[in-house]
């Protein structure tokens, strides 16, 4: 069988991705630069979204294995997180996102990653004991996970594939109920603005695959 054909889509999801601007998010200073708007998100209709992204295993935070597909049926944010960024105040948001539409069937994933500026140096205990006392983290999170270059997870190698890698710690890549990538976000922009809660509606409203089965992970 022929492998399925580039989405259209895809070519400008990569190209836009590239062109948005890097900073530092050490600590959040003045010193950190925003993408302009047009270059920070972009969202892929349903008929340009190609073959699923959301497929094999990964590394719970307690060391269980987990098949990522049984996340298909579902909308799922993915994130590459960090605890000590800039940015790491956007758990609270991604954690009021996930709790307010899960019934709804979203789901958020998390994948801790010390990749840009070593900011989450820690094993997989600490960073579990810091997402529940810092930010009451409910929401599935994942082993520390290398999320660029030659060692990132497969997972992130498709989603770099289809769009672009990681921007820095936060990067946003929302997947439909069929396991498509349907949208990227920099890592600056929000959980809560409007373009992330938009494409987050629209793929709930499109109501392809399965709904969430009593005992699917929360």
């Amino acid at each position: 069988m022929r492998a399925p054909s580039r989405p259209r889509a895809a070519a400008a999801l990569a190209a836009l991705a590239s062109a948005a601007l890097l900073a530092g998010c050490g600590d959040g200073g003045s010193d950190a630069v925003s993408p302009a708007p047009d270059t920070a998100s972009v969202f892929v209709p349903a008929a340009d979204r190609g073959a699923p992204v959301l497929r094999g295993d990964a590394e719970r935070l307690d060391g269980r294995r987990e098949d990522l597909g049984r996340y298909r049926g579902r909308v799922v944010l993915v994130v590459n997180t960090a605890s000590r960024c800039g940015n790491t105040p956007q758990y609270a948001a991604l954690e009021a996102l996930h709790r307010a539409r899960r019934g709804d069937g979203l789901v958020v994933l998390g994948f801790p990653s010390n990749d840009f500026g070593g900011q989450e140096p820690g094993g997989n205990g600490e960073i579990a004991r810091f997402c529940r006392l810092n930010y009451g983290v409910s929401f599935p999170m994942f082993a520390r996970t290398a999320v660029t270059g030659r060692e990132a997870h497969p997972l992130f190698a498709r989603l770099a594939d289809r769009s672009a890698p990681p921007d820095w710690n936060f990067a946003k890549y929302l997947i439909d109920r069929r396991g498509r990538l349907a949208a990227r976000f920099d890592a600056w922009i929000a959980p809560d603005d409007a373009r992330v809660t938009s494409a987050v509606e629209e793929l709930l409203s499109e109501g392809t695959g399965r709904a969430p089965a009593p005992g699917d992970p929360a």
